[in-house]
């Protein structure tokens, strides 16, 4: 494990003209792939759930717009798809039931879909590790925020000064960071955040962001099927 970090640190220093200026978590060394979003996510191979979602929604022509779009893996697809099955096992009472994506009405999963979707091309660029708020093709929704930053954290000192990650984060009323006493907040107002594993895909139509393994799908916490 030790020897990968290294090589993967070394690789990352062989990237960087100078360490202050490097902004990269991972994502590919050629940002632009020839190909529209949705093809994109279809033939990549970790997105196969995804493009089930996208399908069953009917979005696939939103998703090849010129918009921003933060993508789910398909480990946080399953989990999400999991706690629904449960929803639907403690409404019908049968343990035993076949549940799927296509189980779910289609528009409930094109409206929340939406939260991952943002006009225009929001990119590393744009962006700094100052908080900045964007609405998604969703709209307003009360007391909730999106954050949209870049998340500095200085963990690989000995190699290079510092290293951004795109971060998305659900703000629940207030921002965390700026309450007196994190611990007094309740449970349900906690910020939902997450580092992109991978940032800045340029496709033919848009700009793709994958979210970290850990995020599931519309942000769920619910039980998952046993």
């Amino acid at each position: 494990m030790k020897n990968t970090i290294y090589i993967l640190l070394l690789l990352i220093l062989a990237s960087s003209c100078k360490k202050v200026d490097y902004k990269n978590d991972g994502g590919v060394s050629d940002p632009h792939v020839n190909k529209t979003t949705y093809d994109f996510l279809k033939e990549h191979g970790s997105f196969d759930s995804l493009v089930r979602v996208i399908d069953h929604a009917g979005i696939k022509d939103i998703i090849n717009s010129k918009i921003t779009l933060f993508v789910t893996s398909d480990y946080g697809i399953r989990e999400y798809v999991s706690a629904k099955k449960q929803e639907k096992i403690v409404e019908v009472g049968d343990e035993n039931i076949s549940f799927s994506i296509t189980d779910i009405p289609k528009k409930e999963l094109r409206d929340s879909m939406m939260i991952y979707v943002y006009d225009g091309l929001i990119n590393r660029e744009n962006l700094s590790t100052e908080n900045k708020f964007f609405t998604s093709k969703f709209g307003a929704i009360p007391n909730v925020r999106f954050n949209i930053k870049l998340r500095r954290t200085r963990d690989f000192g000995n190699y290079v000064e510092y290293v951004d990650y795109l971060n998305f984060t659900k703000v629940n009323k207030t921002v965390d960071a700026d309450e007196p006493d994190y611990n007094a907040i309740p449970e349900a107002d906690l910020d939902r955040s997450f580092d992109c594993q991978t940032s800045g895909i340029i496709t033919t139509t848009g700009i793709v962001h994958v979210l970290d393994n850990n995020h599931r799908l519309m942000f769920n916490r619910g039980k998952m099927a046993q």
